[in-house]
């Protein structure tokens, strides 16, 4: 098995995340079986109690972690799923060591920093790889290097180079800036960030250098000289149009044939990188007619930016559909918040081929989602709501069609006199003790579709399997009367009859599902859902 430490240099959010992605489906094209693993430095246990503004989105696993949306991209890329072997955080590695020391694990050793986390660290990667029956294990290492909070890892990986020098390859994503006042691209920052490694006991194999544009040849010479590296492996990694090229502009500088010649491997039979250049060549089709999607939601304004991570499993799954169908998806941030102020803006939905209202939490905006959703409803645009966007089409359609005044989720309401939204009974207990870190209903359930329906024609099947991240549930005290005012109830959970999909009839696309499908959405294998809301989109457009 051989293992490749991706880490980060100058300053974080450059890309380390695709990279490893994309190294590994670079390797998967050329015949071995990948998997990979992100580490990130923070206390927490999982990403499951973060603000979203301020981390971005969390992803779920088919069991059920909470964790960053790199393992998003690495399933996306890989079209693997990713399991929580394959996640690692500082408080996981410190909470497991202090479990087995607790149980007398070490044996009444004295219990330190170095070698016992660094060492945790690596039994984690090799059961990742073993589990996986990988050929190669990718491990992105989150923030960048020089950070303190990073060092442990990286003694973990100077420890498992030390044991395998043969079988361990160290690649430094770092970023050459152009500052406009000089109109020249700089190396200095890459130059420190290569020395602050060798400080950890590291000299990068392989240089993944980030910029705006090409990287130039007296650049190449440069990163070279003062790094200590092979020029042929510093590999130019210039802005593009799409995330989904990368792999093919990595070839251009033969980066896979770079990683099998330090191995002293040959390239097994794949099947190469053919059907991810006819993706990519669909995606940067100039005369692809064009769908415009809003998104209505909460979690993208941070001050005077604009914070897509929030929602980026939804962008991808949007943009997976739209590519199925030859198009190019355009997509618009509709802040909720905006139709309380003023509810006569909601006339601006007209505009778009197709609306979804997202997953979320909390009372902020909700009113304004739920007018979005009624304004969808009555004038027949095509309507997909995730988690949240489900429940709170569902107290639309009781508010409004069956007159229940005032209807809520207890979430937001806990009087209520219609909660047709209500806490899962196994969650009151947890909440009363104030247990919110990974106690929701996570990961995969099944779920039964009703034939006939329009969830059922997308998916072609009776039985699925699809990912949740939720406490709260549709109430089945108020099924029969919803349905007997027109709702469909189409997707089931068999185990313990709950609601999982709703739709309605006369409608071109009207769909909410308790679940995140967006999860389960691959490039070249749109999620189902996502594929013919957009079918409906391109026929309203």
């Amino acid at each position: 098995m051989k293992y490749i430490f991706v880490i980060g240099g100058v300053m974080s959010g450059i890309g380390k995340g695709i990279t490893t992605a994309s190294i590994g489906k670079i390797l998967q094209s050329k015949g071995f079986e990948v998997t990979a693993i992100k580490i990130d430095p923070y206390i927490n246990v999982d990403a499951g109690t973060m603000n979203p503004v301020e981390h971005g989105e969390v992803f779920v696993t088919d069991d059920g972690i909470e964790c960053d949306q790199d393992i998003g991209n690495y399933e996306r890329f890989l079209d693997r799923n990713i399991t929580t072997d394959n996640y690692m955080t500082t408080g996981r590695v410190y909470q497991a060591v202090i479990e087995r020391e607790r149980n007398l694990g070490y044996h009444g050793k004295c219990v330190e920093v170095v070698p016992h986390i660094p060492e945790e660290v690596i039994r984690r990667i090799k059961r990742a790889g073993r589990r996986a029956k990988a050929d190669f294990v990718l491990v992105e290492i989150g923030g960048t290097v020089g950070e303190y909070q990073n060092l442990l890892f990286l003694e973990a990986a100077r420890m498992m180079h030390l044991t395998h020098p043969r079988d361990v390859l160290f690649v430094l994503v770092s970023y050459l800036p152009i500052p406009k006042m000089i109109g020249e691209m700089k190396t200095k920052p890459t130059q420190y960030a290569a020395r602050t490694l060798n400080e950890a006991g590291i000299q990068p194999d392989l240089i993944i250098a980030r910029s705006e544009v090409p990287l130039d040849e007296p650049r190449k010479r440069k990163i070279a000289t003062f790094c200590n590296i092979d020029k042929r492996n510093i590999i130019s990694a210039p802005d593009i149009e799409t995330i989904y090229e990368v792999p093919i502009n990595f070839e251009k500088d033969r980066l896979g044939l770079r990683i099998l010649n330090r191995f002293r491997l040959r390239s097994k039979r794949g099947e190469g990188l053919s059907q991810w250049k006819r993706l990519v060549r669909v995606i940067k089709n100039p005369n692809n007619p064009r769908v415009k999607i809003g998104i209505c939601g909460k979690y993208f304004t941070t001050g005077s930016f604009v914070l897509i991570d929030s929602y980026i499993s939804v962008i991808e799954a949007i943009k997976h559909a739209c590519w199925y169908f030859k198009r190019t998806p355009e997509i618009h941030w509709i802040d909720s918040e905006s139709y309380e102020k003023n509810p006569n803006k909601v006339k601006e939905l007209r505009n778009y081929d197709g609306i979804i209202v997202p997953g979320g939490y909390g009372s902020r905006g909700i009113e304004g989602k739920i007018t979005a959703i009624k304004f969808a409803r009555e004038n027949k645009v095509p309507f997909l709501g995730l988690c949240y966007g489900m429940q709170l089409a569902v107290v639309e359609f009781s508010r409004n069609v069956c007159k229940m005044k005032n209807a809520h989720t207890t979430e937001i309401n806990k009087n209520t006199k219609y909660p047709v939204i209500d806490l899962m009974p196994e969650q009151r207990l947890k909440i009363k003790e104030k247990k919110y870190g990974g106690t929701m209903r996570l990961g995969a359930y099944p779920c039964k579709l009703i034939s006939g329906t329009l969830a059922q024609r997308a998916y072609g099947c009776i039985n699925i399997s699809e990912r949740h991240r939720h406490r709260y549930e549709f109430n089945n005290c108020f099924r029969k009367k919803l349905r007997e005012n027109g709702l469909v109830i189409s997707g089931i959970n068999p185990e313990r009859d709950l609601v999982e999909i709703i739709e309605l009839k006369n409608h071109p696309f009207f769909l909410g599902c308790q679940f995140h499908p967006e999860f389960k959405s691959r490039p070249v294998r749109p999620h189902p859902l996502f594929r013919e809301f957009i079918r409906a989109a391109i026929s309203n457009s």
